[in-house]
């Protein structure tokens, strides 16, 4: 269990307390539980109860708690109150805008126990005329329940891709294809996925096939029809195509591709016979075209004037510039995370710590920056083939303005700049908080531009193409938020960026070592937009990245 685990155990027990009508003074000291563990740099799991009571926060009826949600991911309170809690008004739990006491209302009041039933109420108003709703609760509510049923059986890339790669090695074992490759969306390198699909290449009968992977377990619910077997593999639907050898480049080529890419291809003169995807583009006069671009976007009218983008490469980056240490909410130090970086073959690490605003997550006044670049100056001192960049993640205000005097951040080397409280803005006054804060001097890149967490929240909405135009207008780099439940700028608008000549840079906003690794996923959704190493900030070298620093500010 990760801290975040426990936290999280902590925090529902403090909610269900709450639904259930428990001690006041109880529930606070649960939820306060909760927010102090999720941010401790101590890892707890695997500790004595002797030992956890002498972490700082913790204490002797804390540390029993959680020694036995290690030991059993649960403990026995939760566990009663989640007995005596109907299985419906746990997921309504889960709708972000209304607590627990309106969920005790909507339930106890209004004799709702599920969902549906929730959805339905609202369609017909009833949850309006209930005391303490309203209209635009009501509707907030519709709103939630509908993101969260379009969401329901669909996966982060990162966890569809990890996920195919052991069914790929599970597969593998059986000895039954001559090639096996990801198909269709996960290929394609969507950032949402609702199945795995792969292609195999092989002479053996689908019949056989299928008895084969039946006995070994590799997936569940197993079913064929035709060319395709079905199955389960860790709660993810999974589609397998079968192909003869010498047709395995057609059929890779043809689910691959999304519907619009095909139709802009004249698939009647097309050489099927080919046995590789670059000879089929060459049939019809074409360059190859990379699988990330396929989705009948620009990539065609580029490939016929030769202007495809040399997509660029995990390989290609020299280092990461949005993360953070102990010094707010990060889980390692500067010296532990810079250290990680240069075992990952980069050549510098931007430290971006949060700024005073973000109090919740230990963001730094003005003082502990002094102290924190005079930390930074002894580790660049100490070792002088690795930089460590003096950056900061300055909260935008919701007037626009950043968090820290002029003076102050041009004591940094750059800026991100990100939005982090009061999301819920409509597009004119989000528009105004961006642009403001696009035209300060010295934002050097703006941060996860639309604050969006894939399946989980919806980020404010934006003109994407006049914030591109600000960036370009003010000299200011975007991000690609890499973190997994981000990818924030959207690859939709990387090529607009591009074409605007608007630096992008992939971030990881990594809150521990291992948040460094997501670095890759940043990758898979630029090369998806067409970004090239050129144009992707942190492609630059060390000496490079500095001059574009200083000549920014």
């Amino acid at each position: 269990m990760t801290n975040s685990d426990i936290a999280d155990l902590l925090k529902l027990y403090a909610d269900l307390s709450e639904l259930h009508g428990g001690n006041p003074f109880k529930i606070k000291s649960f939820a306060s539980a909760s927010f102090r563990i999720d941010k401790l740099p101590t890892v707890l799991a695997g500790k004595t109860i002797a030992e956890l009571e002498k972490v700082e926060g913790v204490g002797k009826t804390l540390a029993a708690k959680i020694f036995e949600i290690n030991e059993t991911e649960s403990f026995t309170d939760l566990t009663e109150l989640i007995a005596q809690t109907p299985e419906g008004v746990l997921q309504m739990m889960k709708i972000k805008g209304i607590g627990p006491k309106k969920i005790a209302q909507i339930w106890k009041e209004l004799e709702i126990e599920s969902i549906g039933e929730l959805l339905y109420a609202c369609k017909e108003n009833r949850l309006a005329q209930a005391k303490g709703f309203g209209l635009k609760t009501q509707q907030n509510v519709i709103n939630q329940i509908e993101f969260m049923f379009a969401s329901e059986n669909k996966f982060h890339y990162a966890t569809a891709e990890q996920t195919a790669r052991e069914l790929v090695e599970e597969l593998n074992k059986l000895n039954l294809f001559e090639a096996l490759s990801f198909t269709g969306a996960l290929r394609r390198k969507l950032e949402i996925i609702d199945s795995i699909e792969l292609i195999a290449a092989t002479a053996k009968s689908i019949d056989e096939i299928t008895s084969t992977i039946q006995a070994s377990n590799a997936l569940t619910n197993v079913s064929s029809n035709q060319h395709i077997i079905s199955g389960t593999y860790k709660n993810i639907q999974v589609s397998l195509f079968i192909s003869l050898p010498a047709q395995f480049a057609w059929n890779l080529f043809e689910t691959t591709a999304s519907a619009a890419h095909l139709q802009l291809l004249d698939l009647n003169t097309i050489n099927k016979s080919e046995t590789t995807e670059t000879a089929i583009y060459a049939s019809i006069s074409l360059p190859y075209i990379e699988p990330e671009l396929r989705e009948g976007l620009h990539e065609v009218d580029y490939a016929k004037q030769n202007k495809l983008p040399q997509l660029i490469e995990y390989t290609d980056l020299k280092g990461a510039l949005h993360n953070h240490s102990t010094w707010s909410d990060g889980l390692n130090t500067i010296a532990e995370m810079a250290k990680a970086c240069q075992q990952m073959g980069y050549n510098y690490f931007g430290i971006a710590d949060h700024s005073k605003a973000a109090f919740y997550a230990n963001g730094l006044d003005e003082e502990r920056i002094i102290n924190q670049h005079e930390e930074i100056d002894k580790l660049n001192k100490a070792n002088s083939a690795f930089k460590i960049f003096k950056g900061t993640e300055c909260d935008i205000l919701y007037n626009g303005q950043l968090d820290y005097s002029n003076d102050v951040l041009a004591t940094f080397d750059y800026v991100v700049a990100s939005v982090h409280s009061i999301l819920k803005m409509n597009e004119e006054k989000a528009m105004s908080r961006l642009i403001t804060a696009i035209e300060n001097p010295y934002t050097t890149i703006l941060g996860h531009p639309t604050g969006r967490l894939l399946l989980l929240r919806q980020g404010y909405p934006i003109n994407h193409q006049k914030v591109i135009d600000a960036c370009a207008a003010n000299n200011v780099a975007i991000e690609i938020n890499a973190h997994p439940y981000r990818l924030d700028l959207d690859w939709r608008y990387i090529d607009y960026a591009l074409n605007k000549n608007v630096m992008l840079c992939i971030n990881p906003d990594a809150h521990s070592i291992e948040g460094l690794k997501d670095m890759y996923y940043g990758t898979q959704i630029g090369r998806k937009g067409g970004l090239t190493a050129a144009q992707c900030l942190n492609a630059f070298d060390t000496e490079k990245l500095d001059a574009y620093f200083k000549l920014k500010k």
